[in-house]
């Protein structure tokens, strides 16, 4: 759609509330796709409105709903909803921010948006697998924006993190992100392919959300997902390549006490048939989301001792 299509609505719409249900009709319309941390065209509607007001997103919606807007903010409102329909990018593409457990994060095209359950995780410490740790030290595998590794640093304030990636497009945003967040004393990016350049060393928690994204599953992507880099998503037949690398070798990193938690999204059937004698617990989450597993040290141990 061009801007002209959109100029009726400008003119003829005045609150906050009329532009969000204008925007949420608009994008429905349009057969928009939606899952990169907001499931429902009213809510994208919303977030996309309050970056072009600059409002934050704590704002009341009630107090702010029925506030008059000037004619040069609703064009504002009306050419980001008309972006988000022409290019079909993520919206935290085009507002270059997305939300993870209560933080901000810098995005962009470099990276895959932030949306993994696991941030319910981290704010709740990994409990209750974590509760009688000292923890000390985390890896986060295939870090993306670093959006995992940065929360993790925050909740566990006297933890050292190390956040790798095979990406050095993805670790230049984890950077940027780091030092938004003042945690260059404790968060440690390494460029690496899963483990080949991790030096040895203990970790009481290691946490990945790699790619893992069958081959179907790829092919039959919305063009919002492949907006995203194609490294990020893509693991092969099965969707497991990445993960099954990860879980062969997780136990040498881990402390005695620690423990794996890797997301593995739609492919988590596949790897319970990889793994059919390691005890996975699958887990639930308030918020939504699954495919998100939990596992120990010695549980890895006994697996592969059985290969």
């Amino acid at each position: 759609m061009t801007s002209i299509t959109f100029q009726p609505a400008v003119e003829q719409l005045r609150t906050f509330r009329d532009m969000i249900r204008w925007g949420a009709s608009q994008f429905n319309a349009a057969g928009l796709h939606f899952g990169h941390g907001i499931d429902n065209a009213w809510d994208e509607a919303v977030f996309l409105a309050r970056h072009a007001l600059h409002l934050s997103p704590a704002e009341d919606d009630v107090r702010i709903a029925d506030v008059r807007l000037l004619a040069s903010e609703r064009e504002d409102i009306a050419r980001l909803f008309a972006e988000r329909i022409r290019t079909r990018k993520p919206a935290p593409y085009l507002t270059q921010e997305a939300w993870f457990a209560g933080l901000p994060f810098y995005v962009d095209e470099r990276v895959i948006v932030p949306r993994s359950p696991i941030a319910e995780l981290v704010e709740r410490t990994f409990s209750p697998w974590l509760d009688k740790v000292e923890v000390s030290h985390i890896l986060d595998l295939c870090t993306g924006s670093g959006c995992i590794a940065i929360a993790c640093a925050v909740y566990f304030p006297e933890a050292q993190v190390d956040a790798v990636d095979i990406s050095s497009d993805a670790l230049a945003v984890a950077q940027k992100n780091i030092e938004d967040h003042d945690l260059l004393e404790r968060v440690r990016l390494i460029e690496s392919d899963v483990f080949s350049n991790v030096p040895a060393g203990q970790y009481d928690l290691i946490v990945s959300n790699p790619p893992y994204v069958d081959a179907e599953e790829m092919a039959n992507l919305p063009p919002e997902y492949r907006q995203e880099p194609e490294l990020a998503l893509r693991a092969g037949g099965d969707g497991l390549d990445i993960a099954v690398r990860i879980i062969e070798k997780a136990a040498d990193y881990l402390s005695d006490h620690g423990v794996l938690v890797m997301e593995v999204g739609s492919s988590a059937p596949a790897l319970e048939a990889r793994f059919p004698d390691l005890p996975l617990l699958w887990l639930t989450f308030e918020h939504g989301g699954h495919g998100v597993f939990v596992v120990n040290k010695a549980q890895l141990e006994e697996m592969r001792a059985c290969l």
